[in-house]
């Protein structure tokens, strides 16, 4: 009976509005979170990276070893990529100098040949197949490009032009409308349209790291370039409040498998 269950569901969540709304707060506290690691801990962004690296790591190994979809259990691994997506994209666009475009541009083919090598591996890419620990490992490498391309590809749109390393300069409230925006038509597409609902699954996967990384730097950067400056530790210890409440007052399942 539990291998028939097993063949049913996958072990990651159906896709459902709560999944959206938990998946945007536990990118923005990626990106707080990172940031309290790493900028006010003064730790940098390389040792913030070797942490949540290893944390990273730990989370995927429950998280793959578990018989059944555990709602605690993945959100606590998404919360994983997200940090260390934060700490790797800074050090990698920052500290090595590489840039917010260089970086985005490096992670999007990193992303793009993940997808490839999955599909080319199993034949699918949709997130009722993510059953098995390939498929697993898979789903979990392919996140963790995503959120690290969101992080690099949020600050570039945000930061100004005279900064440095260069971004676009349209500032955290304009940037979460034009990610926002695009998530609008993403969702209208997945209604409307017959694209493929695993590519728009995607689209919108990876468009949610940007604006959670522009929300989080709006609520916790200086008033003087365009934040709230809140503190990093309440902020983040707020989103992830907000996370369990969503996991332990909403019903959760796992995606059904569709033959």
């Amino acid at each position: 009976m539990n291998t028939e269950k097993q063949e049913i569901f996958s072990k990651v969540p159906e896709v459902t509005l709560i999944f959206w709304i938990i998946k945007i707060l536990a990118t923005t506290l990626g990106e707080t979170g990172g940031d309290a690691v790493s900028m006010s801990m003064n730790l940098g962004y390389l040792v913030g990276t070797g942490i949540f690296a290893a944390l990273f790591i730990v989370a995927v190994i429950i998280q793959v070893r578990a018989q059944k979809f555990h709602p605690v259990i993945y959100w606590i691994t998404i919360i994983a990529t997200t940090t260390v997506g934060t700490t790797m994209a800074d050090f990698a666009d920052r500290s090595l100098g590489i840039g917010y475009m260089g970086g985005s541009a490096i992670l999007f083919t990193a992303l793009m040949a993940s997808l490839f090598v999955w599909y080319r591996t199993l034949g699918t890419v949709a997130v009722d197949s993510v059953s098995s620990p390939k498929s697993e490992m898979f789903y979990w490498l392919t996140i963790m490009f995503s959120q690290t391309l969101g992080t690099a590809l949020g600050d570039f749109v945000a930061d100004g032009r005279l900064e440095t390393p260069a971004g676009l300069g349209l500032g955290y409230g304009g940037s979460a409308m034009i990610f926002g925006g695009a998530l609008a038509v993403i969702a209208l597409a997945y209604y409307r349209t017959k694209i493929s609902h695993t590519v728009l699954f995607w689209a919108a996967f990876i468009l949610t790291r940007p604006l959670g990384a522009v929300v989080g730097d709006f609520l916790d950067k200086p008033i003087a370039k365009g934040g709230l400056s809140l503190s990093r530790y309440s902020a983040s210890a707020t989103l992830f409040a907000l996370m369990l409440a969503c996991i332990f007052f909403f019903s959760h399942k796992p995606a059904e498998k569709h033959h």
